[in-house]
């Protein structure tokens, strides 16, 4: 009997033996749980997630105007628009996508190539040169509303900004007069922000043009990017 109580006794101790070696190692793994738990926690304060949204991208499509010929491409206005932009923190890229000496039907010709990429807002700034070389309206006309088209075809979500132009009666002015009327038509027929003039404050102002008397200097720049802003900013809340 004395051999049984012996042995009994001996299982007991085993087993509470056992059951504190099972309750110190659960109590461990629950530490190390919460340890690992606030590790996590800690390590996403100290590396906050970054946000994974879309930059969006506006694209503008113009001539030695929106290039900025004659200056650093930093003063041109379109990269004064991306400071602008970066400075309110809008999640927006600027795309510029000027060419000197680009006319209506040029532009017409490449912008299948120009929408390759993703376009959130379209800035079209053509036109210009076709009135200083006396190009009949009807075909200005008719190739800024192919391009309006295409925009709208590839991008139907697209926002699109139509920047006004005038040019001095050299071409009589009737042509002139045709010519103004031709942007806020296109713009009422195709429901799209306009801005009226674009180089408004700085056309036939010396002290603000280049020696040639057209493209802006830095400073005419600044001017002709709050006349941009102005209009562009509806289209970016």
């Amino acid at each position: 009997m004395r051999a049984t109580s012996n042995f009994i006794n001996y299982l007991m101790n085993k087993t509470l033996s056992f059951i504190n070696l099972f309750l110190l190692m659960a109590i461990v793994s629950c530490n190390n749980n919460k340890q690992g738990i606030n590790s996590k926690q800690q390590a996403g304060k100290n590396n906050p997630v970054v946000s994974t949204a879309k930059v969006k991208a506006i694209l503008f499509f113009g001539n030695s105007l929106t290039a900025g010929y004659g200056v650093d491409p930093s003063e041109a206005f379109p990269a004064l628009i991306q400071n602008k932009i970066d400075s309110l923190k809008l999640n927006y890229k600027v795309i510029n996508a000027g060419v000197s000496g680009e006319t209506s039907s040029g532009g017409n010709s490449r912008v299948n190539w120009i929408l390759r990429q993703p376009v959130d807002v379209f800035v079209l700034e053509l036109g210009g040169n076709d009135g200083l070389r006396g190009i009949p309206l009807t075909e200005t006309r008719k190739n800024l509303q192919a391009i309006i088209d295409k925009v709208r075809a590839k991008y139907p979500e697209a926002k699109l900004v139509l920047a006004g132009m005038l040019i001095p009666p050299n071409m009589g002015q009737q042509y002139a007069t045709e010519f103004k009327n031709l942007y806020p038509d296109l713009a009422a027929k195709n429901k799209i922000a306009l801005i009226p003039f674009l180089l408004q404050g700085v056309g036939g102002d010396a002290k603000l043009n280049q020696q040639d008397g057209i493209h802006p200097t830095a400073e005419g720049h600044k001017i002709v990017a709050e006349n941009v802003w102005n209009v562009l900013k509806d289209d970016l809340r």
